[in-house]
């Protein structure tokens, strides 16, 4: 009885140390060291390449752990390629669960209203996430806005300024789609059918609303701004607005000139009439509605006052006594 006794207990012992090793394997972390760190696992490797990457990078200390959840859960080959951020106080199961999800790292990027798509490049350029010309290129690409039902030119105006999430693993494309999707689901039904009923085409709307955007210190001013452009486009008068000109200028050094304002482009609203080639910029929400739904206003001119607001006059007259009063420096000769 004694002898059965004793068989039972060191079993039972041996049981225990196995199952607290295979807990210990599964369940408790390489460290306590909370600092993420970054892993890449490429595209195609073996589960074994995959382990010996997380083994370099720290987060686990052997393999035995991963081996033997993958094997438990049928996981070897279910390991998703991607940048993720790891960290060594993470257990096998919580590693393997993010791998085999594909939970990889975002980077939350904030475009700002009045972005163009030079600005964005090079935000998305300095994470890592674009090659820069080569974003420049695709948002450029007449073709591609075209296959994804867009007006063209290019992408400009219809990339919306938002803050999205992307992975580094997201291609160029992918990225433009998912910034002209949420264009889409901003630039909706109803202010299609406003559109229409102004007698406007999409492409219409968004460059206006791109210039207003580019010209507003407030968006309480947008409709008394969208209110000057359709009253000028109304009576024949160039738009005259210096976002455009500079939009035309390549290599623009931040120093608007008159040679400028008399050098033509296609953007130059001094020299051409109605309005350039398409948007200027990304505009936001309230610049769209602005453009759709100007003040009731009869102002033909306004001038900045120094202060991130306008001054708005209906007359000539009155616009170049707000000029004498608020810019009190010509531009450069």
């Amino acid at each position: 009885m004694r002898h059965r006794e004793l068989i039972t207990l060191v079993a039972s012992g041996i049981l225990l140390v196995i199952t607290v090793h295979i807990y210990s394997l599964l369940f408790v972390p390489a460290s306590t060291d909370t600092t993420p760190r970054i892993v890449n696992i490429p595209t195609g490797v073996s589960f074994r390449v995959v382990t010996n990457i997380l083994i370099k990078k720290g987060i686990i200390r052997d393999s035995r752990g991963l081996d033997l959840l993958a094997w438990l859960t049928g996981s070897y080959r279910s390991v998703k390629a991607g940048e993720y951020e790891l960290s060594p106080s993470m257990s096998a199961y919580q590693v393997l669960n993010i791998l085999v999800k594909g939970r990889v790292k975002e980077y939350v990027i904030t475009f700002p209203e009045g972005y163009n798509i030079k600005e964005m490049a090079r935000t998305l350029a300095s994470k890592g996430l674009v090659d820069e010309k080569e974003f420049i290129t695709k948002a450029g690409d007449r073709k591609f806005a075209r296959s994804l039902g867009l007006p063209g030119p290019t992408f400009e105006g219809y990339l919306f300024p938002d803050t999205y999430r992307f992975t580094r693993n997201m291609g160029v494309e992918e990225i433009i789609r998912k910034m002209t999707e949420r264009f889409k689901t901003i630039y909706d039904e109803k202010f299609q059918s406003l559109a229409r009923k102004r007698g406007m085409t999409t492409k219409e709307v968004i460059t206006l609303a791109s210039i207003i955007e580019k010209e507003a210190g407030s968006r309480r001013e947008m409709r008394d701004i969208s209110a000057v452009f359709h009253n000028r486009l109304k009576r024949g008068y160039r738009l005259e607005s210096d976002p455009t000109v500079i939009y035309g200028i390549s290599g623009f050094d931040g120093n608007l000139t008159r040679k400028h304002l008399r050098t033509w482009t296609p953007y130059n609203t001094y020299l051409i009439y109605g309005l350039p080639p398409g948007p200027i910029a990304s505009p936001g929400k309230t610049a769209i509605e602005a453009a759709l739904n100007p003040s009731p206003t009869d102002y033909l001119y306004f001038v900045s006052k120094n202060d991130g607001t306008h001054h708005f006059s209906r007359t000539l007259r009155e616009h170049n006594m707000a000029v004498e009063r608020y810019q009190k420096s010509l531009l450069k000769r």
